[in-house]
């Protein structure tokens, strides 16, 4: 038992050194097909572990079938739909081939993604862009308006993003990300200061690069329209330093938390890509108007990979402004309960990023590396800041609140571990 101690204990000091020594840079855009390993035509990327259509919640059902008008692989939704259901259309995690999903996403191969490239491992992380703030794909929404602005980011505004990066010769998220936790946010659910930083950054390089006056304006409007837009990239340079840390045998390291409205699921750095999954947890928080509880979908999509990260609820008191969300869910709604959520975080987690200081906590590092040992030993379960869908697709996003990490997908974990390393 002493010896499997030390193997966990040597495995864990090298997952959280490479967790703070990861440097992901967002490099470029391209065609999702082209760059997304194992991506294929005919594929499309969900969220958080495997679902069929049978089982897939509202949302991702109407994202699912606003990807394959957008692709032309159908001329009606129920042309998508009989596609689905005769099996001709393939459903894979996106997490599973180096991506993410945000809600109820699906990433089709023509669209255009996000490049993150770790400088430090040389590991890639693909994402999509965010392409409306409410009534957009992600929450299933597949109206004539939404498949034009898909065709917009596609084929104007991730291009010239893509010229603008590559003028610039990468932008530093590791640094963007520090900057924005100065400013307010904490990178899940608040993500202005990040935005701004990046845009200030940006356009210059836009400029030098040629990029034409009509794509410059698409772009200006994005940047003007949605204030959350940079949260994917957040999400990419989550994934890009929790895959430096993964695969690392003997290593109790979350390396994925992601959650799909029908299922919630973890990956364990020393159990390699094993889903340990449990039902998806029902979001406590605000509700729009006229929205109440019983129109929620159950918690979904991949941005959980920012608490997973470091950041997002874990990184609470950076963020005052997130505070009230807490009071929704008998979190208290002060300032010092989110300094105390934070603080709670860094009971089950290896490390502190020393490079994502918090100010409010005299500029201690975001707490880091979640531990499935820590977790079970103590008690405490990751937090989760979130959206909340409706549950049926076409209608949105309809509040904001809050979930904690389901117990059995780390007991399950714990289980493997005990199978896999003979623990008595």
């Amino acid at each position: 038992m002493d010896e499997l101690k030390e193997k966990i204990n040597k495995a864990n000091e090298e997952a959280a050194r490479r967790l703070v020594e990861a440097e992901p840079y967002l490099i470029d855009t391209a065609p999702a097909i082209d760059v997304i390993p194992g991506m294929k035509e005919k594929m499309l990327l969900h969220a958080a572990p495997f679902v069929d259509w049978e089982h897939m919640c509202g949302p991702q059902k109407g994202s699912a079938i606003g990807a394959a008008l957008f692709e032309g692989w159908a001329k009606t939704p129920e042309e998508a739909i009989k596609l689905f259901e005769q099996d001709k259309i393939t459903f894979e995690p996106a997490h599973n081939h180096d991506s993410l999903a945000g809600a109820g996403m699906m990433v089709s191969p023509s669209m255009k993604v996000f490049v993150v490239e770790n400088r430090k491992h040389g590991n890639r992380v693909y994402t999509h862009s965010k392409e409306e703030t409410f009534a957009a794909l992600r929450y299933g929404r597949f109206s004539p308006d939404v498949i034009e602005k898909l065709g917009i980011l596609r084929d104007v505004i991730m291009p010239a993003l893509g010229k603008g990066f590559r003028q610039a010769g990468g932008i530093n998220l590791k640094k963007l990300v520090a900057g924005s936790l100065q400013m307010g946010d904490e990178g899940h659910n608040r993500n202005i200061a990040a935005g701004c930083l990046l845009e200030k950054e940006l356009m210059p390089h836009l400029f030098k690069a040629g990029v034409d006056r009509e794509s410059l304006e698409a772009v200006a409007i994005l940047f003007d329209h949605d204030e959350q837009w940079l949260v994917y990239p957040e999400m990419a340079f989550c994934k890009c330093i929790l895959n430096a840390a993964a695969n690392i045998e003997y290593s109790t390291l979350v390396t994925v938390m992601g959650r799909n409205g029908t299922y919630f699921g973890i990956r364990v750095s020393g159990l390699g890509d094993e889903w340990f999954s449990a039902p998806a947890p029902e979001v406590k928080g605000f509700f729009f108007p006229g929205y109440t509880q019983a129109d929620a979908n159950k918690d979904m999509g991949d941005s959980a990979i920012t608490e997973t990260g470091g950041i997002g609820a874990f990184a609470m008191a950076a963020s005052p402004a997130l505070a009230r969300f807490g009071s929704a869910v008998g979190l208290g709604g002060t300032f010092q309960d989110a300094i105390e959520m934070t603080e709670r975080m860094y009971e089950i987690t290896l490390t502190e990023n020393a490079g994502l200081p918090i100010p409010t906590l005299d500029f201690r590092g975001t707490p880091t590396g979640i531990d499935v040992l820590k977790v079970l030993e103590k008690g405490i379960y990751p937090m989760i800041n979130t959206s909340i869908a409706h549950k049926d697709w076409g209608v949105g996003q309809i509040g904001a609140g809050w979930v904690t990490a389901p117990a059995e997908c780390f007991k399950k974990a714990f289980a493997r571990m005990v199978e896999k390393w003979n623990i008595e």
